[in-house]
């Protein structure tokens, strides 16, 4: 350990360099007037945990089944469609879609940026003051500014006997793998845990998804729920709904994996994953010296500034605030972080009211806003209509057999949709209409003449908006 330096200066100061870090930086450092010093301390990969662990390597792994599935339903190269998947050459497509695990291009992108990239583990030591730990020493950085806070989250691990020792995989050995595990165990029922299961499944493994709930993916539409699971069944994936794990076995942490579930039978496997929530990054970036509770998501106002810290110079965005659990969210709310250091009015709303998600299992799943359900619990007065995808002529040109399923959900009160969800092929690229349509408040009779082109799958649009009765 080197001695220690004098402190330097800058005018913002991001501890973590994941997305939302990155976003936040970005931001800031483009302002014109004034013109802000940012540096942007990062411990691991420039690019965090979605680009190397999670939303793009899970991607490059789903999309070679997606597009095998695709080609069963199309007429001229079903027999193609039924060809085992190169698993080598889909493992090197994640390689190279994850830069080989290096940020390079990353840190390229940040000097362009105008960032001063520090890398070491970055801690709050008081007001304004960030203290850095690398191998070559300890720097003092002070932020005449801001400090901002976006370190993330990490995978939950529940309290199952066992489990700890066993050494799981969690997101990171789930998209990460250099082998394909003959058998592999998936604890969970969220995104992570049935796209993964799905991919797995495609590359040769034998899965078998526990989920406690009695449905797959709760928090969404119940169609999605009974279509996932459908999907997840027809490509080779054992799904037990209703049980869960009361005990892990593997002895020396390597080799078979047993697993004692609640039903009183044991599932055997090469790998376990286990998939069930992720927990906020606070214990340890310095909280305590600022008046906070370590250990807790940080709570902020709608400019993304702590609450309960004097002077709102700290700021947090991402996972780490707890408000919204995306990437893409957290980008929003570090570009609006940004734009605020650097003098603009702004405040984030969409993270609570307008939030797309997409699921790129196949079918893929694409929601935003609210569910019918959740409408309700809300106290809207709420009427919602529903249209099968298949019978789109878009959808019939894709293949026959190719279905899913369409909802909005309308606020009869003015007149406005504040939720949709779609289930189908390739519907990840449909939810930005619906997106456009939740975040604006598109009155119906104005998106009566948004009309789709004819024939693609958005022509659902209108036969939505016709079951409606415009």
């Amino acid at each position: 350990m080197g001695g220690q330096h004098m402190a330097e200066a800058f005018d913002v100061v991001v501890i973590g360099g994941g997305p939302a870090g990155e976003n936040a930086a970005a931001r800031a450092a483009a302002a014109r007037e004034p013109s802000l010093s940012v540096a942007l301390v990062e411990q691991e990969l420039l690019g965090g945990e979605c680009s190397y662990w999670a939303c793009i390597p899970s991607k490059a792994l789903l999309r070679p089944a997606e597009a095998q599935w695709l080609a069963s339903h199309t007429p001229g190269l079903r027999e193609a469609g039924k060809r085992p998947l190169d698993a080598r050459e889909v493992l090197q497509h994640r390689d190279a879609m994850v830069g080989g695990y290096k940020d390079d291009s990353q840190a390229k992108w940040a000097e362009s940026a105008n960032l001063h990239v520090v890398r070491g583990q970055g801690r709050m030591s008081g007001p304004r003051t960030v203290r850095v730990e690398a191998r070559s020493g300890t720097r003092e950085l002070t932020a005449r500014k801001a400090v901002v806070l976006a370190t993330g989250s990490r995978p939950r691990l529940p309290d199952v006997p066992g489990l700890r020792d066993a050494r799981p995989w969690d997101n990171r050995g789930g998209t990460a793998a250099r082998e394909v595990p003959r058998r592999l165990v998936v604890l969970g029922g969220g995104a992570v845990a049935v796209e993964l299961a799905q991919a797995w499944s495609s590359l040769g493994s034998q899965v078998t998804l526990v989920q406690r709930g009695r449905r797959l993916l709760s928090r969404y539409e119940p169609f999605v729920s009974v279509e996932v699971e459908k999907a997840l069944r027809e490509s080779g994936v054992s799904v037990l709904l209703g049980t869960e794990a009361t005990r892990i076995q593997r002895p020396g942490g390597r080799g078979e994996v047993t697993v004692a579930l609640a039903t009183g039978d044991t599932l055997r496997a090469d790998e376990l994953l286990v998939a069930m929530g992720r927990v906020a990054n606070t214990e340890d970036v310095g909280l305590e010296t600022v008046g906070l509770t370590p250990g807790r998501p940080v709570e902020v106002d709608d400019q993304l500034r702590a609450k309960g810290v004097e002077g709102g110079w700290l700021y947090a965005c991402g996972d780490v605030n707890g408000r919204n659990l995306l990437t893409h969210m957290g980008k929003y709310q570090a570009r609006l972080a940004g734009d605020h250091i650097a003098g603009k009015d702004v405040r984030a709303w969409a993270d609570a009211k307008a939030t797309p998600q997409v699921i790129f299992t196949h079918p893929q799943v694409a929601s935003v806003g609210l569910t019918e359900d959740q409408a309700h619990k809300q106290g809207l007065l709420v009427r919602v209509v529903q249209y099968a995808l298949g019978d789109v002529a878009g959808t019939a040109l894709l293949g026959p057999g190719l279905g899913g399923t369409a909802k909005l959900v309308v606020d009869e009160s003015r007149r406005v949709i504040v939720g949709a969800t779609f289930t189908g092929p390739a519907v990840g690229e449909l939810l930005h209409a619906a997106t456009i349509a939740v975040a604006g408040e598109v009155p119906l009779e104005t998106l009566w003449h948004a009309v789709p082109s004819f024939p693609t799958m958005s022509e659902v649009w209108l036969r939505l908006l016709e079951a409606y009765g415009l």
